[in-house]
């Protein structure tokens, strides 16, 4: 009988433990805390209350794992948004115009997105949950973990032997310690950290917007003299947006009511803001500050034989990029075609270690390109004014971004891309698209907007409206 421990029941864990339970006789998976009976707040998972979607690849993996997920996700309030046909965005350099590129996003709550997966994974009794269980360590040595040691909430200590032991814990994992104290070595790490902040709040949307919004994205311009902010505005269930505003250290967020709506409303565009003042706030405003990426290179080590770790505890992106659970679900079809091709064999996880830490390579490179700029820009001491670039490398730039803007060839690359899409995937643009002969003007807020027919009536119809409240509201 071969048995398997999955030490985290999260995100990662639970779709780990579905897929041990193809292939081994018993799993029991260790939760430290317990799960709500619906949708709700989960301990220890602050993140919770922010932006979270699957995007292209995640998704397309879910619907491969757990066939019906995206159904009853869009039954229970989720939405899918083609990027950029279903989302008003704002880039650096300008408006995006809307084109079909096969790149999309699900987005909800992710109280509701891991109830239905929570559900879904662990249906049918194969799996075993211990909840209000915490792990003190690993029982083995340097060469094989042969199992956990736990403890209840009464705090009494239990050997759990396992032949196949999984570390789900996430950001904060400890396997690094728990390896040293069966004797192995220390794990290398990479940190990147782009000093970025987010503060979050939920709205209650206008009957008339709730459910035909499209996303909405809002990043700082490229030639900012400061500090910026940006925003994302995504539908969720129950007629809900949950919007999200970033900022670096010398902009953090604000995260109280009033300094939320001031900074929304200073945002380079007033679509959030306008947006937000036709919305009903639920609750208060939301910090979180853990952002940096971080790269725990297990695959580096000596092997060690019986012991796995998975998802954010391997490798946690900042959260900015969209692709934790998209990883995670990825991830978890690796092991599952492997383990059918291979079986679940203690011997055989330190080569499955590389091949998951591969699943996460290019989240990790696309992640860490941009984020090394902001944290090396975020540590420099102010410099001196730079010279102005050259007329011509400015028009340069300037042709490359509108390119970018307005090419359904360069988009389709782009948020592809972005969504984790391979390369060779279907549908790949063409490495050199022609260039236009009449390249289209860059769009303005309400061009941007009027692309939309659901935003646009309600942008354009509610505008003197809107207009004369202000002026009503400064007379008094």
């Amino acid at each position: 009988m071969t048995k398997a421990v999955v030490l985290g029941g999260g995100f990662a864990g639970v779709l780990t433990a579905k897929v041990l339970s193809r292939h081994v006789d018993e799993v029991t998976v260790i939760e430290g805390g317990r799960y709500p009976r619906g949708p709700g707040v989960r301990t220890g998972v602050p993140q919770a209350h922010h932006s979270h979607v699957l995007v292209t690849a995640g998704a397309e993996a879910l619907e491969t794992l757990l066939p019906g997920t995206l159904e009853e996700l869009r039954d229970r309030g989720a939405h899918r948004r083609g990027l950029p046909d279903g989302a008003l965005i704002l880039s650096a350099d300008g408006w995006f115009r809307r084109h079909e590129t096969g790149a999309h996003l699900v987005s909800c709550s992710r109280w509701l997105m891991d109830h239905v997966i929570r559900q879904r994974a662990l249906a049918g009794g194969a799996v075993e949950v211990r909840e209000g269980t915490r792990v003190l360590g690993l029982v083995g040595d340097a060469s094989h973990v042969t199992g956990v040691v736990v403890a209840a909430e009464d705090g009494a200590a239990e050997r759990v032997d396992a032949d196949i032991v999984v570390d789900a814990t996430g950001r904060r994992s400890r396997a690094g310690r728990w390896l040293a104290a069966i004797g192995g070595p220390g794990v290398e790490e990479e940190l990147v950290d782009p000093g970025l902040a987010y503060s979050t709040r939920i709205y209650r949307a206008p009957v008339d917007l709730a459910a035909g919004i499209p996303a909405v994205m809002l990043h700082p311009s490229a030639e900012g003299d400061g500090p910026a902010h940006g925003a994302t505005l995504f539908p969720i269930e129950d007629g809900r947006w949950i919007v999200t505003l970033t900022g670096t250290r010398e902009a953090t967020p604000p995260t109280d009511e009033r300094g939320f709506t001031d900074c929304v409303r200073a945002l380079r565009s007033p679509v959030v803001a306008e947006l937000l003042a036709a919305a009903e706030p639920l609750g208060g405003v939301r910090p979180f500050r853990a952002t940096a990426n971080r790269r725990r290179f297990y695959e580096r080590r000596p092997r060690t034989d019986g012991f796995l770790v998975v998802g954010d505890a391997l490798t946690a992106v900042n959260p900015v990029h969209s692709h934790g659970m998209s990883i995670a679900l990825l991830s978890a079809l690796r092991l599952d075609r492997a383990w059918a091709e291979h079986g679940a064999k203690p011997s055989g996880l330190p080569a499955l270690q590389a091949a998951v830490a591969e699943v996460a390579d290019t989240s990790w490179r696309m992640a860490t390109e941009q984020d090394r700029v902001r944290a090396a820009a975020a540590d420099a001491p102010v410099p001196a004014p730079a010279p102005a670039a050259p007329a011509v490398g400015r028009q340069m730039r300037a042709k490359m971004a509108r390119a970018l803007l307005t090419s359904p060839a360069l988009m389709s690359r782009l948020f592809r891309a972005q969504t984790l899409v391979p390369a060779q995937g279907a549908q790949e643009p063409p490495a050199h698209p022609q260039r236009p002969t009449h390249p289209n003007p860059p769009l303005d807020t309400d061009e941007a907007v009027a692309q939309f027919p659901a935003l646009s009536e309600w942008w354009f119809s509610g505008r003197r409206s809107r207009q004369a409240t202000r002026e009503e509201t400064r007379d008094d």
